[in-house]
């Protein structure tokens, strides 16, 4: 309109450093960085800012520049935290790599995304040097290594060590580089691998503040909370909750190892009120040892879930024990979570069960996004009527910028003017929940045409008291094309036969949907977020060969070897 004028009074670029800057102004002696077994003192916001600062203006002075990534190979631990601050401080893109790798991905993924500088955590060191050798091999460029010591003890000498470049700082003269677009890259995050190679998935500093104040609304979290990190802050940045946090001024509770009496025992010592992590963390705490449970403060701990669905009887448990559970949907390339379960106050008064299965749907899109299930051929809108299956397709603000140094995967994944996301899902009748089925890869189908949607069967024995965790995948059959086999982890003290595990199945789905086979196995293969990787357990499955072959009557197959590398 005539007078309008964009200039600096009225217009800056959004970037998630904003957040560190006025939590240091508002909250400056409140704690913002906590161990959760106190044993090392907390810091402050205003101190968390300040060595944030110093370690920015030292990565200049060690030739970091603008756009240049610097990776960071650690556990959740306050270090990984302040370089999602500092890394961007410094104008420069973080890539916080699972801490899970082996040497070889470790390798592939440091030679990738280029990286200038990487921060090593002392506990992860052994594989750090076998990817930085493996690189040498290759004729890489060697990134510059700085130690993270931490409370890790070790003897290892590198030419620099986190304390003392933060000690030290760098020119005086440094100034935090802002960003000058909003669409700059601020993070470089790479996918699970959970159904193929790691992708490397770029975010923008537009993308990264707008998330982040969104995970903070689907957290339903007010002013000064107190989080637990049980998300690993390489996925999604920890779904962006570690820019969310600061916003908010709250407390960051740092656990190196996830385990339940840790959760319960963090919880009470520090008066957590929200977390966040896939099905199998949930899993784990309602399975924690009755002697390792700790009561809960007053008032419920929000947590936020996604991923695979949580089944009803673990959701039903985590509102025993006192825990809120907001079950959302995302992915790497949405910055994390897309959609929320939003609680409607009249489904208070359901039976528990019902409340369950309700609590199981991915619901609707969060404010910075539109989320549809089309079908991907037509591009049509799928009916809201709880069986026709669709593709979830996204876009919006918080959908990535696209696929690092490859341009076909990027074009492929948003053709159309959609983020197609391989998930497939329904819509509920009435209001229009989504409600996950598979990933596209995963639906077994059988001799007859028919789709079996694994997460349907999942959920049927999860059912079973004896099964604490379950993966189904496809077994190769040469009459039925594919079978469902189920993997599954029993409770602790229990047992169980094959044939009362598929019965019971039996007589909660159609037969041909009941697993042929049942494979007790001690863990399954997951990712370092909890992720089950199914491709693994697909190639276990296709190594048993047909299922027609002799025996022609399915068996419990016991399984006691070592669990495969998890990535």
């Amino acid at each position: 309109m005539e007078g309008a004028l964009l200039c600096a009074a009225n217009h800056a670029p959004l970037t998630p450093i904003s957040f560190l800057e006025r939590a240091a102004l508002v909250y400056p002696d409140r704690h913002a960085v906590v161990y959760a077994a106190g044993d090392a003192p907390p810091r402050t916001w205003r101190e968390t800012r300040d060595r944030c600062f110093r370690l920015a203006a030292a990565l200049a002075g060690l030739g970091v520049q603008r756009r240049d990534v610097v990776a960071v190979f650690a556990h959740n631990i306050p270090a990984m935290y302040e370089l999602h601050f500092a890394v961007p401080m410094a104008g420069a893109i973080i890539c916080a790599l699972n801490s899970r790798l082996d040497a070889a991905m470790a390798s592939d993924l440091l030679q990738h995304s280029e990286a200038k500088v990487v921060f090593i955590d002392a506990a992860l060191l052994g594989v750090a040097q076998e990817a930085l050798h493996l690189m040498s091999v290759a004729g890489a460029r060697a990134p510059v290594v700085v130690l993270i010591r931490g409370e890790v003890s070790t003897s290892s000498t590198t030419q620099h060590d986190y304390e003392d470049i933060v000690s030290r700082g760098g020119s005086p003269e440094f100034a935090v580089q802002l960003p000058a677009d909003e669409n700059e890259p601020i993070a470089l995050s790479f996918t699970s691998g959970t159904t193929s190679r790691p992708k490397g998935v770029i975010y923008s500093h537009r993308g990264a503040y707008l998330n982040s104040l969104f995970s903070v609304l689907l957290n339903e979290m007010a002013s000064k909370p107190v989080y637990l990190w049980t998300v690993p802050m390489f996925h999604c940045n920890g779904w962006c909750m570690t820019w969310g946090v600061a916003a908010q001024g709250g407390t960051n509770v740092f656990l190196r190892k996830v385990t339940g009496a840790a959760i319960f025992d963090a919880i009470c010592r520090h008066g957590v009120t929200h977390m966040g992590g896939v099905a199998t963390v949930l899993s784990m705490i309602v399975n924690t040892a009755p002697e390792d449970r700790r009561p809960l403060p007053a008032g419920k701990v929000s947590v936020v879930t996604g991923g695979a669905p949580p089944p009803p009887t673990v959701l039903s448990g985590m509102d025993e024990l006192g825990f809120l559970v907001i079950h959302t949907y995302g992915l790497t390339e949405t910055y994390g979570a897309a959609t929320v379960c939003a609680w409607m106050p009249e489904w208070d008064a359901l039976p528990a069960e019902e409340q369950a299965e309700i609590k199981a749907r991915q619901g609707l899109q969060h404010l910075g996004l539109e989320v549809d299930v089309k079908d991907p051929a037509t591009m049509r809108s799928i009916p809201a009527d709880g069986k026709t299956v669709g593709e979830v397709m996204l876009r919006g603000n918080t959908v990535m910028s696209g696929y690092y140094k490859d341009a076909p995967a990027t074009a492929k994944a948003m053709a159309g003017g959609w983020f197609r996301s391989a998930d497939l899902a329904v819509r509920n009748p009435g209001d229009g929940y989504l409600k996950f089925q598979d990933r596209s890869q995963d639906v077994i189908i059988s001799g007859g045409g028919e789709k079996i949607s694994t997460i349907q069967v999942e959920e049927a024995l999860f059912a079973h008291p004896a099964v604490a965790e379950a993966a189904v995948v496809g077994r190769p059959d040469e009459h039925s094309g594919e079978t469902p086999c189920a993997f599954v982890v029993l409770r602790r003290k229990r047992e169980v036969e094959a044939e009362e595990v598929m019965e019971f199945c039996k007589k909660k789905l159609p037969r041909y949907k009941a697993p042929s086979t049942v494979v007790v196995v001690d863990e399954l293969p997951k990712t370092a977020t909890g992720k089950v990787q199914k491709l693994l357990l697909r190639e276990k499955a296709r190594a048993m060969g047909s299922l027609s072959d002799p025996p022609p009557s399915p068996v419990l197959e016991e399984e006691h070897e070592e669990a495969p590398n998890k990535v």
